[in-house]
């Protein structure tokens, strides 16, 4: 990466996303408007790191090609970084940083081959303020649009009063550059905390909260990392605010339960006609990009509805996103009181994993494992748009999904092509399969290894179930009531539960070194007569996995 204003702008982005991330919980507790969702500290992070992965895309592809950037050219780099930012933008927090992001990488373009001196970065700010300001419909004070308003009129005010400062010479070197930039920054930076501190003077919801606007702090935690780069690691202190406190602002979102986020690509885009459509099917409503690329934010109750709406003729739509707030609050609202919940227990690396469950005690077991929860029901078949929310609730960008039934991989496919998170879809055909391949799971490796081993751990697997017969034999083996027996999805053995259960361990336990018995919500034995049933070397593990539709669920390796 040769361009110096470019190497400075990735290592600023990078500072600023450090910085960011040490702070990211804090920034998520404040987070009361428009919804206490909790997560735009996450949303910003995801939107920096995006543009981080574009310009290593960038400087890697150049690399390979023998080339360098100042080849490709910098209103492409800047045109591909914008776009990346925008469509790894989530949420409202996610979407107007992109825009902010967008707006400063736009001046780069128009001021090839300057110096990076205090004329460009208010050049900069204002750009961003405005391209801020222009995405969202009705812009509320006391939030982010504020705080960027606000410094970049501080560094235009001061620039006006001190000419001088504006321009550096020619031959300034990158030192004299990055000091008259810190110290323009620093300036803004104050600014921009005094702004949020006003925030609730302005935002009656953050004032009925008792706490200051997430997104407007979570931008001057970013410009105080940038600040601290430039200074060469100097620290500049930013002030810790409190979490809010357990309430919920009316606001008209809080009608709608998912926070909807995709892109559009097509060609000849209107997002002005994009909009009027959205404001039928909720609200909260963001659309930002140009002609051929659009990012879509929406609260709505019909997210299916929405991403349907707009695909049609030549039009994508991918990078689907859907998040339950209901479930956001509730998580925050524990997470405040010290209480805690399935998804904040996820490991929180490189890769996660989603289980599709029923019954409390593979809840719990799944959860033991590190992996996040979504609750199929007794019957294990959740909607598209439920794995969507369940894989945004992971706290990691790649994912492996657990379908645990064979009802459920088709949407679990449709989820993992539909998400802009990497979700690599692992065929459990059974909760006890899942369960088994959920121990294998390594948080540092990508999700194509994590599942490759996951695939590989169920293929070596034998698994059986008894349950109650849901009808009569039409062979007259047994009736309704009855319990049956099933190893694999063979029927083997029938009759009374306790002799049905031996005939299955029997079947299962022949070369088994482990056996896995999980009964369930109803189960008519105890566990102790259980072992009473089993005569085998292998080791036994019983467990309460509480499941409605089968006394007991098994698994040998």
């Amino acid at each position: 990466m040769t361009d110096p204003a470019l190497l400075r702008f990735r290592t600023l982005v990078e500072a600023g996303l450090s910085a960011l991330e040490a702070r990211r919980e804090e920034v998520n507790d404040l987070n009361v408007f428009p919804v206490a969702d909790g997560d735009t500290g996450d949303n910003m992070v995801l939107t920096l790191r995006a543009v981080l992965a574009e310009l290593d895309r960038l400087a890697a592809e150049s690399a390979a090609s023998g080339s360098t950037l100042d080849e490709i050219g910098r209103e492409e780099i800047v045109r591909s970084v914008a776009r990346a930012a925008l469509l790894g933008a989530r949420g409202n927090s996610g979407v107007i940083l992109s825009q902010l992001i967008r707006g400063a990488a736009e001046e780069l373009v128009n001021r090839p081959g300057e110096l990076i001196d205090p004329t460009l970065i208010g050049a900069a700010l204002a750009s961003a303020a405005d391209h801020a300001y222009g995405s969202v419909q009705q812009p509320a004070e006391g939030t982010i649009l504020t705080v960027v308003r606000e410094m970049a009129a501080r560094v235009s005010h001061d620039l006006a009063y001190n000419i001088k400062e504006a321009r550096l010479d020619p031959q300034a070197s990158s030192e004299e550059q990055d000091a008259l930039a810190a110290e323009v920054m620093e300036r803004a930076l104050q600014t921009g905390q005094d702004s949020v501190r006003r925030g609730p003077d302005l935002l009656p919801a953050l004032r009925d909260a008792g706490v200051v606007d997430a997104g407007g702090y979570g931008l001057t935690v970013v410009l105080a990392g940038m600040v601290n780069q430039l200074r060469g690691g100097e620290t500049v202190e930013i002030e810790h605010h409190a979490a809010a406190r357990i309430s919920h602002p009316e606001h008209s979102s809080e009608t709608y339960r998912y926070c909807t986020n995709f892109a559009i690509t097509g060609s000849g885009l209107d997002q002005r006609a994009f909009i009027r459509e959205l404001e039928a099917l909720g609200d909260s409503i963001l659309v930002v990009g140009d002609t051929s690329t659009l990012k879509v934010h929406v609260h709505t109750d019909q997210p299916d509805v929405v991403t349907s709406r707009f695909e049609r003729g030549a039009n994508v739509v991918s990078h689907i996103d859907i998040a339950d707030m209901h479930e956001q609050v509730r998580r925050r609202d524990a997470r405040l009181l010290g209480g805690t919940v399935s998804v904040d227990g996820a490991r929180s690396g490189h890769c996660g994993v989603l289980a599709v469950v029923t019954g409390e005690g593979f809840r719990l077991l799944f959860e033991g494992f590190g992996a996040a929860v979504l609750d199929g029901g007794p019957t294990l078949n959740p909607s598209t748009r439920d794995l969507l929310a369940g894989i945004h609730a992971v706290p990691a960008q790649q994912v492996v999904l657990l379908p645990n039934s064979a009802n459920v991989f088709m949407a679990a496919e449709r989820a993992a092509e539909l998400s802009d998170k990497r979700v690599m879809v692992v065929r459990s055909r059974s909760l006890q399969a899942g369960l088994a391949a959920a121990v294998a799971l390594d948080s540092d490796a990508p999700a194509q290894s994590n599942a490759a081993t996951m695939t590989e751990i169920i293929e070596q697997l034998r698994t059986g179930a008894v349950a109650p017969a849901a009808r009569d034999d039409a062979a007259g083996r047994f009736r309704a009531g009855d319990a049956v027996g099933f190893v694999d999805d063979e029927l083997v053995a029938w009759g009374a539960p306790e002799a049905t259960l031996r005939e299955v361990l029997l079947a299962l336990s022949a070369e088994a070194e482990l056996i896995t018995c999980l009964s369930g919500h109803q189960a008519p034995l105890e566990d102790a007569q259980v072992r009473r049933l089993i005569d085998t070397d292998a080791e036994i593990e019983l467990s309460y996995g509480g499941q409605e539709s089968y006394w007991w669920l098994l698994s040998a390796e």
